[in-house]
């Protein structure tokens, strides 16, 4: 890891959790494997506070801890991965994307375990269905089978899983709140659990829950103690004590690649070859393996059966469609036989490297221009070339296309590679060949992402805590015009309060806002590009090993 993605993981740490975890997070991050011993001397934090940060960063899935190196009984040892952390950053992404799948119901139940980290089904039916009742008009309310049965399919769609079971306690864990039974089974592993791992990942228990949503009635403090109680008197009778669940990363992750792929091909040709490129994706999620290159082999005659009825494409108009993404320079989808009237594949892997090359050239573009950009563009096609063919090929002068090299070159964008005809290297019997090597350069822009969101976070730290006070007035005055206006109050009390907050004080709150909604805009937009690169360069790792 690099020192920009320890810095990262230390505001991400800090924003969600508090100093106190940031610090002990980091220290992982820098030291690797420790056990609480070490943790404690090094840091100079209290014992109690340490035990704490670690049940923090093992419910949320930030760390693992194993037995000890020295055998049995040795201490008990917590590492901690900058992949882990880093996810934090893409939480709205995920949250969004349940809202966009399954509706304000879906939105809900990942916000509550991405907040919480692992909760048992219950209990999160529980929690979402009391919130959905509370911005529903009065006498309405969200049935518990309704909030059971999108979970149900966030499962079925492997957006849940189980966590698997503990396998061990340690003085640590048994310490603190129960903020540990999600708690990996494999300390030593870094991945989240899979299917193969642990076979009942994805089995929905029965749980007998029955009832509707409720309403937080402050005034009303005998329901709510009787509420309470029935609560804890039914506590034993749902049927999924134990068992706990957390959302899969992963399946997000692939979901996110399929959608940039979608985007990609509708932008390059139209919506109706983006729905044909979709259809294949979709049949073949559960058959693909998250790791593969390609999709599995799909007949021409099942992804004609398996379009939407609304296109109503007929067979030979799909063949010309699937022919044109077959032949076009992007390869999205390949060719892999003739039976059943073809076979065709989306090419995974290739599609990564094709989106990476189009935000490396986005980057060239937007920071030295077009004829840069038309440059690095021409060296990634043709992998060498002397600075006369870079001016050939380019149409560019020679004292221009000389300056934006040797500017690209001294960004690490560009490389040159010596070839000798001599074994002394004279500059006269040397051929000098300038070239983009795109995984190198993709890792580069990959820590330079890494660094702007870092920036980007530390920026808004700065603007809020600038106008903390104010901040806070605005707040206090919030919560008494919501007061007053749950208790019936004339407007012009309403009036009256309003006007505490002065008519600078306003403009000052909008421009903040304004402000501040802009630096998380682009958070958001950076992380997508953080996205596009790691798959990238996950992608090329596991084809080369």
């Amino acid at each position: 890891m690099t020192a920009q993605e320890v810095r990262l993981c230390g505001l991400l740490l800090r924003e969600h959790f508090g100093e106190v975890v940031e610090k002990v997070g980091t220290h992982l991050l820098r030291n690797g494997t420790q056990n609480l011993r070490t943790i404690i001397h090094e840091t100079g934090i209290p014992v109690d506070l340490v035990k704490k940060s670690l049940c923090v960063l093992v419910q949320h899935g930030a760390c693992v801890f194993s037995s000890g190196r020295k055998g049995p009984g040795s201490p008990t040892e917590y590492q901690t991965g900058c992949d882990r952390i880093l996810r934090i950053l893409r939480y709205p992404r995920y949250i969004y994307t349940s809202k966009t799948l399954y509706g304000d119901t879906g939105e809900l139940i990942i916000e509550e375990l991405l907040q919480r980290g692992h909760m048992t089904m219950s209990s999160t039916v529980k929690t979402v269905a009391d919130r959905l009742t509370q911005n529903m008009e009065e006498g309405h309310s969200m049935d518990y089978s309704e909030v059971s049965s999108t979970f149900s399919k966030l499962v079925e769609t492997h957006f849940l899983q189980r966590c698997p079971p503990l396998a061990q306690k340690t003085d640590v864990m048994t310490t603190a709140t129960p903020a540990t039974p999600g708690a990996p089974a494999d300390p030593v592993s870094t991945t989240l659990s899979t299917p193969e791992s642990f076979p009942d990942c994805y089995k929905v228990p029965h749980v007998t829950l029955i009832g509707r949503g409720k309403r937080q009635l402050s005034g009303d403090d005998g329901e709510d103690q009787k509420n309470a109680k029935k609560a804890r008197l039914d506590s034993d009778t749902h049927g999924d004590e134990g068992i706990y669940w957390q959302v899969n990363f992963e399946r997000f992750h692939l979901h996110f690649r399929d959608q940039a792929i979608i985007s990609a091909v509708a932008n390059k040709l139209d919506q109706t070859t983006s729905e044909i490129v979709r259809t294949m994706l979709r049949m073949s999620e559960v058959m693909t393996a998250p790791t593969a290159t390609c999709t599995k082999p799909l007949s021409a005659n099942e992804i004609f059966r398996s379009l939407p009825t609304s296109y109503n494409i007929s067979r030979p108009i799909l063949d010309q469609y699937l022919t044109l993404l077959v032949d076009d320079p992007m390869e999205f989808v390949g060719k892999a036989g003739e039976s059943g009237g073809g076979v065709y594949v989306v090419n995974l892997h290739r599609a990564l490297a094709n989106l990476a090359r189009a935000t490396l050239e986005s980057v060239v573009q937007e920071r030295f221009g077009s004829r840069s950009a038309r440059i690095f563009r021409l060296l990634l096609r043709k992998r060498h070339l002397e600075q006369k063919q870079v001016e050939d090929f380019a149409m560019i002068p020679a004292k221009e296309a000389k300056d934006m090299l040797y500017t690209l070159l001294s960004q690490n964008l560009v490389q040159l590679q010596e070839i000798p005809k001599t074994p002394d290297y004279a500059p006269s019997r040397t051929f000098y060949l300038y070239t983009v090597s795109q995984l190198p350069t993709a890792r580069m822009l990959l820590q330079n992402c890494y660094k702007t969101v870092a920036n980007l976070i530390e920026r808004r730290l700065f603007e809020t805590k600038d106008s903390k006070r104010l901040l806070e007035k605005s707040q206090r005055i919030e919560a008494i015009l919501a007061s007053l206006q749950a208790s019936g109050a004339e407007p012009e009390q309403l009036t009256e309060v309003e006007e505490m907050i002065t008519a600078p004080e306003k403009q000052q709150l909008e421009s903040l806002r304004v402000h501040i909604n802009k630096l998380d805009s682009a958070e958001n937009q950076v992380d997508e590009t953080i996205f596009l690169l790691e798959s990238y360069i996950s992608s090329t790792a596991t084809l080369t090993s």
